[in-house]
């Protein structure tokens, strides 16, 4: 009876219709907090060790072709499963319902933030937050750094990206490519400096059959063949035509609506390292160049992002709500109503390229079955990231600390909760969420009884 029970337990899950995956990935899209490490960690725990639809070696591979990605790897990974399981409905599904809670969460803030944001609870609330955010993004960089800077050279790359973007205030791109391209050559004299270290363990656990399991042959809609490939590739970029031609029609070129929809299309092919990677080509784009929102409501974006679930990239939503609220889109709709077409622009173009990579790409991926290794190029790119993310949180400290710039005064309790949230992220360890509530609380409390 023993070894039946355990037979019993070792065995596949019977087949997951689509509507229980659909139940699923719409209550992940409730609960994935803690940015890409947690939710990835929350999908391991539902899908491989629990649920048991897809083995450990079958999850890890599909996650190593999502970290070689630009994007949001985890709402990646969900797509990649989705589409696995069912096909391309099942990974637009997975993909959409991944992000869409965090989307109308965030239009929620945004809405509260722009029509209610000078009342003292909510300003005190955003006064305790944006310290914590300081505190976060340092350890984000110490974090991405600890994992890729495993010698002199990619720290050398980290120490040249910082100075380039904080001192140069060379483009983002640029950093990048100048990144990769050093990458390339140094794997072809010196390939030892460059060879990935790796973000997650090689060794896979068993945790009994799983419905696609390291042995279960490939589905026919996964096998790879060009004509696919060709396919999908010139249905995204019909898809973004359109799209970018529909708002050109309507509302011309030079619409801050059109030019979202171009910027945040560049932003998202350039999303290599995690949304703290391409938050400074964000500022640099939204806030100098565009102007569709200041250096202080892009603070309190990313102090709203961090308490929302969904994929830290989120941001981008709030930036273009509140870029259509201020008036920079068609002057023929009101603020909520143009705030909400620019962040539904903003949100499609910052996903689409997402969605085609995994649909385009993951056919191969299946079919190879290898253990994929970040590359040289990719692994240069991701130490230059630590240097921009530094300066970033060195960006978001001058804010913080000065909020009337150098020649006013010092803002000393800002400085102690930032030391505070550090304390509490590096010594006891909390997660984001704790730290993100704490300093809103005592913000909040400032404000109203100080």
């Amino acid at each position: 009876m023993a070894n039946s029970s355990i037979k019993t337990q070792l065995d596949a899950p019977t087949t997951v219709s689509f509507w229980q995956a659909f139940a699923y990935w719409l209550k992940l899209g409730f609960v994935s907090f803690g940015g890409p490490a947690g939710q990835i960690a929350i999908m391991h725990h539902d899908l491989v060790e629990h649920k048991r639809w897809i083995s450990d070696k079958r999850f890890l591979h599909a996650l190593n072709y999502c970290m070689l990605l630009p994007g949001p790897e985890a709402q990646q990974l969900a797509t990649y499963i989705g589409w696995l399981m069912h096909r391309t409905w099942g990974g637009l599904v997975a993909g959409t319902l991944f992000v869409l809670p965090s989307f109308f969460i965030l239009v929620g803030l945004a809405y509260i933030y722009m029509a209610y944001g000078e009342v003292h609870a909510i300003a005190g609330m955003l006064y305790g937050i944006k310290p914590a955010v300081v505190a976060i993004v340092l350890f984000a960089a110490y974090r991405i750094g600890l994992r890729a800077l495993k010698n002199k050279v990619l720290w050398s790359i980290a120490a040249f990206a910082f100075l380039a973007i904080f001192i140069l205030k060379l483009p983002f791109p640029l950093i990048v490519f100048v990144a990769a391209s050093i990458g390339y050559l140094g794997s072809q004299f010196y390939p030892n400096y460059f060879r990935a270290g790796g973000g997650h363990s090689n060794k896979n656990k068993h945790y009994g059959k799983s419905l696609i399991d390291d042995d279960t042959p490939t589905p026919s809609h996964a096998i790879f063949s060009w004509i696919k490939l060709i396919r999908v590739a010139l249905i995204g970029i019909a898809i973004w035509l359109i799209s970018m031609a529909a708002l050109i029609s309507e509302f011309g070129w030079d619409s801050a609506f059109t030019q979202m929809g171009w910027f945040f299309t560049k932003a998202a092919l350039l999303t290599f390292g995690g949304a703290y990677a391409v938050l400074p080509y964000v500022y640099q784009g939204a806030v100098e160049h565009y102007q569709w929102l200041s250096a202080t409501q892009m603070m309190d974006a990313l102090a709203l992002g961090e308490t929302t679930p969904g994929p830290l990239v989120m941001v981008n939503t709030f930036v273009g709500f509140v870029g259509g609220w201020l008036g920079t889109g068609a002057s023929d709709f009101g603020a909520f109503a143009c705030a909400l077409i620019a962040a539904s622009i903003v949100t499609f173009f910052t996903f689409l390229p997402s969605f085609v990579f995994i649909l385009m790409g993951g056919p191969f991926i299946e079919t190879t079955h290898g253990n994929l290794k970040l590359t040289a190029p990719l692994t240069a790119i991701t130490a230059a990231v630590v240097g921009v993310i530094l300066n970033l949180a060195l960006f978001f400290a001058y804010h913080v600390f000065y909020p009337t710039g150098f020649n006013g005064s010092l803002d000393l309790f800002a400085i102690s909760l930032s030391i505070a949230a550090l304390v509490g992220l590096f010594r006891f360890r909390l997660s984001v969420i704790p730290v993100i509530i704490i300093s809103g609380l005592i913000g909040m409390c400032l404000q109203l009884f100080i």
